[in-house]
């Protein structure tokens, strides 16, 4: 048939989520190549695709038909009737212009907010108001017509069809599909003949939710993992026969040759739907400038009068530099957007929201500088507006900022009071199914053994956005599996089906959008996080229809960095400008160069402290660079290590050219940033700066064909200007080969400026800063750790809890830390904030009857009191723990009396006059708690050591060993050998199935924790020895996996071997992954690819986890597996998960189950 006789107007793509497994790029090319000059998006109830279906459509010269299937409240949107109102139909909207496409936006808007119930539902109601503009069909047998009809409603099909065609008229259609169903075919009989008798047309389509009949499979793997089920269950949800692909014209002829009228009516709907996305149009909101003012003219006093406020008299060069930027911002009509930004930040000053120096390439603005917007100099350090908004390539700015953390919130409010609730929305982003994430869900639903699908998963690289195209080609190992496993191939083609599709929803981290009029009228919305409403276009959609689109980003070291002033305010009465802190601070120089930098942004990881100690920093220039040198690109291309020795001296900077040294003087001859790129070629070859900015990114994206055309205009230029041919290519072949490894200098400057200021902190007022970091991480336990002990590294002490110091959060005192009563165990927010009224009320509290009778007990109950007491809170008291914990209860119940009277006005005898009878509850001669037991306290009730730790008297012994922190394991490799050493928090006992023990112990070290299996042959060396709270050392086989890190111990010293040291009992270093690897045995057993047979029963599930456990370690090979079910059935795992099993491995496994559980077999 002629391919102008059909167009598939019910398409469902990979945004109807876990639902459709069509990629929109996907499905355009295949329309495409089946000659289709138009095609529609339909997804499930939102709008998610449909800007980046647009787009795909036009660059392929199909018309994009945009539309939505909606689902239709049974009754009203906003009943929620259980069981009633799950109940819900489908139906097909599809928008003809500009009209029918905001009433889309705002039908699907509201039923994604008002009308959510289990689903995003519309109703008859909403469509009376908003149908006009579009076109509806009745949709598959899952709208209320054909429904109505399948349950013998003829007349009620007839009522519900008499409806829609009254409101939409000749644009309401009965849409028939044919898949092959019976219920299908039955509907169609009707629906053929409800439409001739009421005059309404037909349509027909094919329901499509993947691109080719093929890709049945992968969908139906998709469906599995959308509801939890399993391939080889047969009561699951699933599409009944592999036809909802999208087919041919001629497919479709066939299907409905006997309805010829259905076939032309989806051309006539095409020709109906003529939508155009305006894009390149920018739509600001509206910003109110003081009268006698227009926007530019606000905006250049704002500038100027700034500029003269930060920098005293303007120089020529800085008024011409301003001058200049202010045309550029004035000729692109962006001088709004200036002023709106502008305003946000001072807001967020006027409020002490502490706002960040600068984020991204608009730290290289003049403007943004004099606006307050940024806090660096771009004339002083060198920063080039080009590389942020190039008049040569007209792209709306993007100010990026960071603020506190915890105060981010309040920004939003503002903006939403300032535009209108209804202006502004966050913007939403979308979990995808990733290569590793893809491997991991179909082996679930393939039923694929967990330790094959971890092995597999594990053979990814750990690349970001690594594909599993990319994967294959990359890991021998997992290119191996792939070929020789046929299980393996299905597993891996049918992640690769699914990879990168869209999993859920949730909110983008930063973005938010401001619209000039009702959001609705520009883009669709839902209900996001929180109920906040959230965009359904991402944010590269937001900006391609012309909205401002803000990232305003939450940094918590901005929040610490707030908290420490704060803290220094409090302690010293002065409040830090740390803009008008010297840069050149000795103290902060020296801080950085020795490398304590723990808590400093930027420069706290172990690799980072190591080069700073190389490269001994002595200006901000330097720390600048540190931030740009430390990506995977330079550290793995010897620049980190040129740097250094240039700066030392120990290598001599080359420059290819004299014009050169001005340019790369500061990085000591190495390009390092991508603005020097720019300068190159301006200084030497005379681009314009717009120019060079065009030719740096290409150069960074690698992009071959404009490299190789700018080559020769660079040269041109170069030689006009006096720069051998030579030496000019080869200064173009150092920029190509650099422009890949660049930074952005303006976002190292700003945020190289963040870290010297964190720095400056913790030289200058160390236990400010440290409490401030110590707060920030107090929901996380490892940190805590790493910084108590950097503390004590620092001669900070960290004080237990304190009724008469403590707030919420950690507080500073001299030469100490108090922790805050936030930490302890059982204490919430009300109770601390009736502890610090009452003190703030009536001073310190004296003793336990003071504090009972002060604090309101309703707040402060027995067990906040008991849990303060065990956390050494009211150790300030001067009573021991062991008195008060005795006269707890009587304590309280005087200060109960003591309130109910002052409650009822009720006068004590020993409140009158010089009465002085002692009420006073006498403490009981109890001894305290032995010290084991007090930090156990702390433990149990802080989370942490405080008063000390028991590893104190083993620290020299220790770190004398060379031992893994165990902070450090998650960064080692699966399978590596490793040292580590700590206490036993906890020990669990387990019986294998040959009713042998082995043991689950958690291992505790100044930096971490971490769980440790000690199989059964150790642990009967050990058991004897091994308790809880014991000091050890181990070394074993470290297991990564995607959980959190395991070790399997191979060796175990205690107490006082540690302590002696003695000789041939240390534990050997660490090995790297798989060095060792024993071979297999000389036991026929061991080395014969044979079945290794294990009898288990109901009761070995603990042995089950331990056996996936160390199979998860194993490497590929001819030995297979089976479980023998006692009274039940053989489970046999296939070839496919066949395993290498060294003498190791059989020697732990017949420990867990016992010999007589496990037996081999010949396979053959």
């Amino acid at each position: 048939m002629s391919l102008s006789q059909f167009v598939h107007l019910h398409n469902h793509t990979g945004y109807s989520l876990l639902d459709g497994s069509a990629r929109i790029s996907d499905l355009v090319d295949r329309a495409a190549e089946l000659g289709m000059d138009s095609l529609a998006i339909t997804d499930h109830g939102t709008l998610f695709g449909l800007v980046e279906f647009y787009k795909a459509c036009r660059s392929r010269d199909i018309r994009p038909i945009l539309g939505c299937e909606v689902y239709v409240a049974r009754d009203s949107r906003f009943d929620r009737r259980p069981r009633v109102d799950e109940e819900r139909h489908h139906l097909i909207l599809l928008a003809k212009n500009e009209t029918g496409y905001r009433n889309l936006l705002k039908l699907v808007s509201a039923g994604c907010t008002e009308g959510f119930y289990y689903k995003p539902r519309i109703d008859f109601e909403l469509l009376t108001r908003h149908h006009e503009g579009l076109v509806a069909t009745s949709a598959c047998i899952a709208g209320q017509i054909p429904g109505q009809i399948l349950k013998g409603d003829l007349e009620g099909a007839r009522a519900t069809a008499t409806a829609y065609r009254d409101l939409f008229g000749g644009d309401f259609y009965l849409e028939l599909q044919d898949h092959g169903l019976r219920e299908e075919k039955e509907a169609n009989q009707h629906l053929i003949r409800l439409g001739r008798e009421l005059g309404i047309g037909l349509v027909c389509a094919n329901d499509v939710h993947y691109v080719e009949k093929k890709d049945a499979v992968s969908h139906d793997a998709l469906l599995c993992i959308q509801t939890g089920r399993v391939l080889s269950d047969e009561d699951r949800m699933r599409f009944p026969a592999p036809e909802f692909y999208l087919k041919s014209p001629d497919e479709m002829g066939a299907l409905f040759s006997h309805v010829p009228e259905a076939l032309a009516n989806t051309v006539e709907i095409a020709r109906k739907c003529d939508v155009n996305l305006e894009t390149g149009k920018m739509y600001l909101p509206r910003y109110q400038v003081p009268e006698g003012h227009n926007l530019n003219s606000y905006l250049r006093h704002l500038c100027y009068e700034g500029l003269t406020r930060r920098k005293g008299t303007l120089t020529e060069e800085m008024k011409s530099r301003l001058d200049f930027e202010l045309s550029v911002i004035e000729k692109m009509d962006y001088p709004g957007y200036f002023l709106i930004v502008w305003d946000m930040i001072r807001f967020a000053r006027q409020e002490g929201i502490y706002v960040g120096p600068g984020r991204g390439s608009a730290a290289g603005s003049l403007v943004a500088y004099a606006l307050s917007i940024t806090d660096i100099d771009p004339l002083e350090y060198n920063l080039l507006f080009e590389r942020f908004l190039n008049p040569e390539r007209v792209t709306m700015p993007d100010i990026d900022t960071d603020f506190c953390f915890e105060r981010r919130g309040e920004v939003i409010e503002y903006l939403t009071r300032t535009y209108g609730s209804d202006h502004v929305a966050q913007i939403v982003t979308f979990g995808t199914l990733s290569a590793r994430s893809a491997i991991r869900d179909v082996g679930r639903v393939m039923e694929v053994p967990l330790p094959e699908v971890d092995r597999i998963a594990k053979m990814v690289p750990g690349e970001l956005n690594i594909t599993l195209e990319r994967a294959l080609s990359t890991s021998p190992e997992l290119r191996a599996r792939y070929e020789e496993s046929e299980t393996v191939r299905q597993l891996i083609d049918t992640a690769r089906a699914i990879e990168g599709l869209p999993r859920h929803t949730s909110t983008h981290a930063a973005g938010v959008v401001i619209a000039p009029g009702s959001i609705e009228e520009y883009l669709p919305v839902m209900l996001g996080q929180d109920d906040a409403i959230t965009t359904q276009y991402t944010m590269g959609a937001v900006e391609e229809i012309g909205l401002l689109k803000m990232d305003l980003l939450g940094l918590r070291t901005l929040t610490v960095i707030g908290k420490a002033l704060d803290h220094i305010e409090k302690n010293t009465g002065v409040r830090v400008d740390l803009e008008t802190v010297s840069l050149t601070d000795p103290e902060t120089y020296g801080l950085l160069s020795r490398g304590d930098t723990a808590g400093v942004f930027q420069l706290e990881s172990a690799g980072m402290q190591g080069i700073l100690r190389n490269l001994r920093p002595e200006n901000l220039e330097d720390v600048i660079a540190l931030v740009a040198l430390y990506r995977p690109g330079p550290l793995g291309s010897g620049m980190v290590e040129d740097f250094i020795a240039s700066k030392h001296g120990q290598k001599k900077a080359r420059y290819l050219h004299p014009a050169l040294e001005p340019i790369l003087r500061d990085t000591y001859g190495v390009i390092l940033y991508q603005e020097q790129v720019m300068r190159i070629s301006s200084d030497l070859a005379g681009f314009t700066l717009g120019e060079a900015d065009l030719l740096r990114r290409a150069m960074g994206k690698k992009k071959k064909e404009i490299i190789e055309e700018q080559k020769a205009a660079f040269i041109r230029g170069a030689t006009g200007r006096g720069v051998e041919k030579k030496t000019a290519e080869a200064i173009y072949e150092l920029m190509a080969h650099f422009a890949g490894y660049g930074f952005n200098k303006s976002h190292s400057a700003a945020y190289g400026l963040i870290a010297f200021r964190t720095a400056w902190l913790k030289a200058h007022y160390p236990a400010e800063f440290m409490a401030a970091m110590l707060t920030s991480v107090m929901g996380f336990t490892d940190k805590v750790t790493q910084y108590i002990e950097e503390c004590r590294k620092m001669g900070l002490k960290v004080l237990p809890p304190d009724i008469n110091e403590s707030l919420d959060d950690f507080t500073p005192l001299k030469g100490a830390i108090r922790f805050g009563l936030g930490a302890v165990r059982n204490v919430g927010h009300g109770a601390i904030r009736a502890i610090v009224e009452a003190r703030e009320a009536g001073g310190r509290f004296r003793d336990l009857d003071d504090f009972c009778e002060r604090v309101d007990l309703h707040q402060v109950n027995r067990r906040v009191v008991e849990s303060l007491i065990y956390g050494g809170a009211l150790d300030c008291l001067g009573h021991r723990r062991s008195q008060m914990l005795a006269v707890l209860d009587l304590a309280m119940e005087k200060g109960v009396r003591r309130q109910e009277e002052r409650d009822t006005g009720q006068v004590s005898l020993f409140d009158v006059g010089e009465l002085t009878v002692d009420t006073h509850t006498e403490m009981p001669d109890l001894k305290e708690f032995p010290p084991a037991e007090i930090l156990e306290m702390e433990k149990t009730y802080l989370g942490f050591y405080v008063s000390g730790h028991p590893l104190d008297s083993y620290r020299v012994q220790l770190s004398a060993r060379g031992l893994t922190p165990l902070a450090a394991l998650r960064e080692k490799p699966d399978g590596q050998v490793v040292a580590v050493g700590g206490l036993v928090s906890r020990l669990k006992k387990s019986v294998t199935r040959k009713n042998e023990m082995m043991a689950y112990l958690g291992l505790e070290d100044l930096s971490g924790e971490v769980e440790v299996l000690v199989f059964p042959r150790l642990y009967r060396e050990v058991a004897d020895r091994l308790e809880k709270d014991q000091v050890v050392l181990i070394r074993g086989r470290l297991n990564t996996g995607e959980e959190e890190p395991k070790i399997f111990a191979e060796k175990v010293l205690f107490d006082l071997e540690i302590l002696n040291g003695r000789p041939g009992q240390g534990i050997p270093g660490e090995k790297p992954a798989r060095e060792e690897k024993p071979q297999p045995a000389a036991e026929p057993e061991a080395v014969r690819e044979g079945t290794l047979c294990i009898r288990v029963s109901p009761e070995t599930a603990e042995c089950l986890r331990t056996t996936r456990d160390l199979l998860a370690q194993a490497d590929p090979g001819g030995c297979r597996l089976r479980f023998e079910l006692e009274g039940g059935p053989v489970v046999d795992l296939e070839e496919e998960y066949g395993f290498t099993c060294p003498p190791h491995l059989e020697r732990d496994l017949r420990e867990l189950w016992g010999d007589q559980a496990l037996r081999w077999e010949d396979t053959h």
